[in-house]
């Protein structure tokens, strides 16, 4: 398979059930890593495990809002597999709901599941790798929403994602002496099982968009083997941008 040698190394995917994550998992694993699958619906990461071969993936029940639960996933995925170089932090929730209506049981988990997930499961495996002196690699999946909100709902989902985003700056900086890169991609719409449900309350959106069509997530597979791959040991701190031009566009109205 073309692409990096990732044998030896050590991925944690949040959001690994489904969507994008689980695409990276089957990516990752493709090309040599073990993998570490994380999410609440575990019926789907044994699936996956099984698919992948145990060997090579260890799937771990984990609530994104429940912090022990998240430090719980990566000592189990090192006692397995050993030093997680590679963490994806993918998970994440919509609230598809305007902002002044949102309950605050709601609020509170899309923030816990969107930013403060990814901050804990990036310093605990910051923490291990300084401990073990070795570099890594972490990519946070923020969204085209971090650059255009054009209203409707889910104003909170956009507001996290630009944090995440300025999140991976900060982090980058912090651990840059470390050799920890710290990256994001920010996705526009893609075919998943997120956007299934909201194809149905918006309708087909393929005319609106620059291309008129929506990409499948095996085309963001490139990008993310860049951003584990040694070909980009000279970039951290970037947030790019994935999303077939929608965004783009948008800014040209």
């Amino acid at each position: 398979m073309n692409g990096p040698d990732l044998t030896g190394r050590v991925a944690l995917v949040t959001g690994a059930s489904s969507g994008f994550g689980e695409r990276f998992a089957r990516v990752l694993a493709a090309h040599g890593a073990k993998v570490v699958l994380a999410a609440r619906r575990v019926e789907r990461l044994e699936a996956l495990a099984d698919e992948l071969g145990r060997e090579n993936a260890l799937p771990v029940e984990m609530d994104a809002s429940d912090a022990e639960a998240l430090v719980a996933a990566v000592e189990a995925g090192s006692q397995a597999f050993g030093t997680i170089d590679i963490l994806v932090n993918n998970a994440g929730i919509p609230d598809a709901q305007r902002a002044h209506k949102m309950s605050l049981e709601l609020t509170d988990r899309v923030l816990d599941v969107n930013l403060r997930a990814p901050w804990v499961l990036s310093c605990e495996v910051a923490r291990r790798l300084m401990a073990a002196e070795k570099p890594g690699r972490i990519v946070n999946i923020s969204s085209v929403a971090h650059y255009r909100y054009d209203g409707g709902g889910a104003a909170l989902y956009a507001v996290t994602k630009t944090a995440l985003a300025r999140m991976t700056e900060a982090l980058s900086v912090e651990w840059a002496y470390a050799n920890i890169n710290v990256n994001a991609i920010c996705p526009g719409m893609f075919v998943t099982e997120m956007t299934d449900g909201m194809f149905e309350r918006i309708g087909d959106p393929r005319p609106g968009l620059a291309r008129q069509r929506v990409p499948e997530v095996e085309q963001m597979d490139s990008t993310l083997l860049y951003l584990v791959d040694p070909a980009s040991e000279c970039v951290t701190g970037a947030v790019i941008r994935v999303d077939d031009g929608q965004a783009a566009k948008g800014k040209l109205r």
